[in-house]
C-alpha cells in the first residue's frame, strides 16, 4: 500500500474523512456478521467510504499482515484492535473469531491489498462462518483482477481467474495448458522474479504470437500496463527486470474449427489408453472445441 501524500495536513484530512463515513454511515458494521472488506491496491484512496465506516465500527479487523494493515489504518486514524490471520494461525484462531461473532460482534477481515479470499488467506475463516451460519457481508472495493483486465486493452468477459500458478511439476504444467486451449481472457498473478519464466512456457504452448498484458504496480506511481504478443513483452522484461505486485491477462485462444477425421483420431487414441466415453466426451469439447454432438457419437463409436 502508499502512494498517497504523507503530510501531516493530508493525514489529518483523511482521519476526518474516516469520521465523516462514520456519521454519514451509522451502524454500517452488522453486529454478528463477518464482513469481507476489499482495501486499496496500491493508492491508499482507493477506499470506500463504506469501507471505512465499518472498519471504524467494528470489534476487530482481521488480517493478513498486522503490520501491513497498520499503514492504512493509521493514515485514516482508525483504531480499531487488529488481529493477523494466515495459514499458520487459522486452525486455532477462527474457532475464537466464530464464537465472537456467534455472540453479536462485528468482525472485519482484509487482506494486505485488494478483495481478501482472491489469492489470499481469509477463505477458512469465511467458510467456517458460514458454515456455523453466521452472515458473510461483502464490502466492495478495489480489484487487482478487474482493475487489469479493464486496462489490458482486451474483451473483458467472460474471463477465468487462475491466480498464481505453481512453481513447478505437473500441476504448473496443467495449469498453463488450461490458460492456453481457453477461448476467453485468462488472469494470472506472478512474481517478478518468474514472470519472464512464465511468459515463455505460455508460449511454448500458446504459441509466440499470442496476444498478451502485463500489469504492473497497478495504482501506484510507476503504474505500467505492457502489451504485445507473449514473444514481444518476454522480451520486454528480459531487458527490462520487473518489479512490484503483477497481473498476466492472455487472451483467448482462437476458435479452429476442428476436423471430424482429426477429432475421431484423438477419440480412437483416448479410448486405447483406457478412457471412458463419458470422460471422452468433455475432452474432446474443453480441449478439441467440438460440439456436444459429434463428441458424443465420436466418443460412442466402435
Amino acid at each position: 500500500m502508499g502512494d498517497a501524500p504523507g503530510s501531516a495536513e493530508s493525514e489529518v484530512i483523511a482521519s476526518d474523512l474516516a469520521d465523516r463515513a462514520a456519521t454519514l454511515w451509522p451502524h454500517a458494521a452488522i453486529p454478528g456478521a463477518l464482513h469481507i472488506v476489499s482495501t486499496p491496491i496500491g493508492n491508499l484512496g482507493d477506499i470506500s467510504l463504506r469501507a471505512l465506516a465499518v472498519l471504524k465500527e467494528c470489534a476487530v479487523i482481521c488480517c493478513e499482515d498486522t503490520r501491513h494493515a497498520r499503514t492504512l489504518l493509521s493514515r485514516y486514524g482508525i483504531g480499531t484492535p487488529t488481529i493477523a490471520v494466515h495459514e499458520h494461525n487459522e486452525a486455532s484462531v477462527i474457532p475464537r473469531l466464530v464464537a465472537r461473532l456467534k455472540e453479536g460482534e462485528a468482525i472485519a477481515l482484509i487482506s494486505d491489498a485488494g478483495t481478501p479470499l482472491v489469492s489470499d488467506p481469509g477463505a477458512r475463516l469465511a467458510e467456517a462462518a458460514a458454515t456455523a451460519g453466521v452472515r458473510v457481508v461483502p464490502i466492495p472495493g478495489a480489484s487487482a483482477v478487474l482493475a487489469a483486465l479493464v486496462a489490458s486493452g482486451m474483451v473483458p468477459h467472460p474471463f477465468t481467474m487462475l491466480g498464481f500458478p505453481a512453481r513447478k511439476g505437473k500441476e504448473r504444467e496443467e495449469q498453463l495448458a488450461l490458460a492456453a486451449r481457453l477461448q476467453h481472457a485468462v488472469v494470472l498473478y506472478e512474481s517478478p522474479n518468474r514472470l519472464v519464466d512464465t511468459l515463455r512456457d505460455l508460449a511454448a504452448i500458446a504459441g509466440t504470437t499470442r496476444p498478451v498484458a502485463v500489469a504492473r504496480e497497478l495504482t501506484k506511481h510507476f503504474e505500467e500496463v505492457k502489451r504485445g504478443t507473449l514473444e514481444e513483452v518476454a522480451a520486454y522484461y528480459e531487458g527490462t527486470p520487473p518489479r512490484g505486485e503483477i497481473v498476466i491477462i492472455l487472451g483467448g485462444a482462437s476458435v479452429v474449427a476442428p476436423s471430424e477425421d482429426g477429432l475421431q483420431a484423438v477419440a480412437v487414441a483416448l479410448r486405447e489408453e483406457g478412457f471412458r466415453p463419458r470422460e471422452i466426451v468433455q475432452r474432446l469439447m474443453d480441449e478439441h472445441g467440438a460440439s456436444r454432438n459429434l463428441a458424443y457419437r465420436l466418443a460412442h463409436d466402435t
